[in-house]
């Protein structure tokens, strides 16, 4: 069997398929994640906290002067961009609990599916119950 045919029968079952999808559709919500958390939840949270701008919370660690950009900052020198890190720890637990919730999910789903009915009982077998039932009378 050659390398190609070999490769093509790996990406053409039903699994990698699957795979491809849920990569795809996954980039694309972690996207939408990615904007719920900087556009609505960060800035909600500023907000609550005291109007504070998570995204350009950083420590300077080159000497920069006090009240740049994040931008500004990183181009004259190292930042520990700790509000960066916050956001993007934010996005991750957002992402991590539905992920855990659609999972939980589909394990539901899998377990309400009914059993497979007994396959019936053979003829024979049946037959030599009734003489058996019929010898005990």
């Amino acid at each position: 069997m050659s390398m190609m045919s070999e490769f093509k029968e790996f990406a053409l079952k039903g699994n990698v398929m699957d795979l491809a999808v849920g990569v795809i559709i996954g980039g694309a919500f972690g996207k939408i994640v990615d904007s719920l958390v900087g556009d609505i939840i960060m800035p909600v949270v500023g907000k609550i906290i005291g109007n504070v701008d998570f995204s350009n919370m950083y420590v300077a660690l080159s000497g920069q002067p006090a009240g740049l950009a994040l931008a500004e900052a990183k181009k004259a020198g190292s930042v520990l961009a700790y509000g960066n890190f916050i956001t993007i720890a934010i996005n991750f637990i957002i992402l991590a609990f539905v992920i855990f919730q659609l999972v939980k999910m589909m394990n539901r789903m899998k377990k309400a599916e009914p059993p497979p009915a007994p396959a019936p009982t053979p003829e024979d077998v049946v037959l030599l119950r009734e003489i058996r039932d019929s010898l005990k009378k």
